[in-house]
């Protein structure tokens, strides 16, 4: 009897450090002999500001229920994403989702989040400081989280990069450096 109660502190302690931001709620309507059954589903994005983030869907016939629903979904779902100083991406990437095309850059520092609503919600919960993003196409806020997390998922480090090729990471740094020169010649 001791440890449930200690196994609900620990869970809680582990959700306290997530922070949950609510994107968007839809209000759904079933319609049925009566009338109509009003419903509402929920996107939430979670994340520890510290570079991991998820999001998550929930539907149910009170608002908070299928805020609950889909913080819970989100948590089972989170990504760890790559950050240079823990502010900003390391390279500019592309993700789509659906009709939904985002680009994201990294940005110098103080640049702050520029950055769409649905966006922003990810960057914030992710901790990321300073990043420049356009969303193209869809502006369905479903499909532009997914969309940003497509992108996110294509992140890489250098640290990987270079472990990939079998290189240092200084050694990886110093190409880049040529490579810049080079281009500007050609």
């Amino acid at each position: 009897m001791a440890r449930e109660p200690q196994g609900r502190q620990e869970r809680e302690e582990r959700d306290s450090e997530f922070v949950d931001r609510l994107v968007h709620i839809n209000r759904v309507a079933k319609v049925v002999k009566g009338g109509r059954r009003f419903g509402f589903a929920a996107l939430v994005v979670v994340g520890d500001q510290k570079g991991r983030v998820g999001f998550g869907h929930g539907k149910a016939r009170e608002v908070p229920e299928a805020i609950r629903k889909a913080t819970d979904a989100a948590k089972r779902a989170l990504i760890r994403v790559p950050l240079r100083e823990g502010r900003t991406l390391h390279h500019d990437v592309q993700g789509r989702h659906g009709a939904g095309k985002v680009v994201l850059r990294a940005a110098p520092q103080g640049t702050g989040i520029i950055a769409g609503g649905p966006m922003r919600a990810v960057f914030e919960s992710l901790g990321m400081h300073d990043v420049v993003a356009k969303s193209l196409g869809s502006s369905n806020p479903y499909n532009l989280v997914r969309a940003t997390f497509d992108a996110l998922k294509r992140e890489d480090s250098p640290r990987s990069v270079a472990a990939r090729r079998g290189l240092k990471v200084s050694q990886l740094q110093a190409r880049r450096g040529e490579g810049d020169g080079a281009g500007a010649d050609a």
